[in-house]
């Protein structure tokens, strides 16, 4: 039963990989189109928190058990990840966004070492270099910073919104007080759309251009559907799967499953988006993954420490809350993926 369990988690943690990963890659061509990157996160965050609002009202007593949680999910997770992400992506690669996102584990050890004062693990460290190093690479530093310096800025701001929702995750609650992932999902979607709705103004959207056909690696794909996937598959499917699976699996094996979303962004993008890496970068790419995995994977976990997806305390087995206990623990099993 354990084994078949593993099983399941393993194919729903693949399928929240493949489901996140692709996000970008199904946006960037809308943006290219002449959506702004702003109206192409709220259509997302929006959309999802329509269909999410079933969970939210069945969890209607989080609002007062938890707001500052909910808040901080929405703002952070959900319109600070997000709208950084998206709108890097009218700037740089795909496969390069994610993967500067993928300095949020280095910067949480960072914020944990250097501003809690609390010591990190040798082989912690050990990650935090070849993933800074790795970074280095895929943006080639050597050729005086080939990529739009403000593109870049844009993903380290949405690893930075990963960061605090992280350090937010300590005040989540424990035992009788811990709250379903679902249900912080679902809120943090509504609270995220509602502040991307007074950020991006969606009524000075052009909205001619979800009615007609974009370019997508050349060929033409009609907007709707990319704005289906983003929604139901990237967003929706891509969450609700994650938390299933975290259930299922150990933090070590959640954390390098995540890391296969940078792999699968950055493919697709070569595939579908025509967005060729040099072989420094793809060299890069996978120095910075390693090192993450290696960050993630080394963080202590704490005694009373439970699984959690998406960066929020998951259920346990037999019914029985989860909590997390410490910042690193979040970092090892959580995770706000775009």
């Amino acid at each position: 039963m354990h084994a078949q369990g593993r099983s399941v988690g393993l194919g729903l943690a693949l399928v929240s990989a493949l489901a996140f990963g692709g996000s970008g890659v199904a946006a960037k061509p809308l943006i290219e189109a002449g959506l702004d990157p702003l109206h192409v996160v709220w259509l997302r965050v929006a959309g999802a928190a329509l269909v999410m609002l079933p969970l939210a009202w069945r969890h209607r007593a989080l609002v007062r058990r938890k707001p500052v949680l909910l808040a901080g999910f929405g703002l952070l997770a959900i319109a600070g990840v997000q709208g950084f992400y998206f709108a890097s992506l009218s700037r740089i690669p795909v496969g390069v966004a994610l993967l500067i996102e993928y300095l949020a584990p280095a910067l949480v050890l960072g914020w944990v070492r250097f501003v809690q004062r609390r010591p990190v693990t040798r082989a912690a460290a050990v990650g935090v270099v070849l993933a800074v190093g790795g970074l280095a690479c895929v943006v080639e530093v050597w050729a005086g910073l080939s990529f739009d310096a403000l593109g870049l800025l844009l993903a380290l701001g949405a690893a930075c919104c990963q960061v605090g929702y992280f350090v937010l995750s300590d005040q989540s609650g424990e035992g009788d007080d811990a709250v379903d992932p679902l249900g912080v999902i679902a809120y943090g979607l509504l609270v995220g759309a509602g502040v991307m709705t007074v950020i991006a103004q969606p009524w000075n959207m052009r909205w001619g251009i979800l009615g007609g056909a974009v370019d997508m690696g050349g060929s033409q794909v009609q907007a709707w559907a990319l704005l289906g996937w983003v929604v139901l598959i990237a967003t929706v499917v891509a969450y609700v799967t994650g938390v299933k699976s975290i259930r299922r699996l150990s933090p070590q094996v959640a954390g390098v499953l995540a890391c296969l979303e940078a792999v699968i962004a950055t493919v697709a993008a070569w595939v579908l988006l025509r967005e060729h890496l040099s072989t420094p970068q793809i060299v890069g790419g996978a120095v910075v993954l390693i090192g993450a995995f290696i960050a993630q994977s080394s963080t202590p976990k704490a005694p009373s420490e439970g699984p959690v997806a998406g960066g929020v305390p998951d259920a346990g087995e037999g019914g029985r809350d989860g909590d997390i206990t410490d910042t690193e623990g979040a970092l090892s099993a959580g995770r706000t993926s775009p």
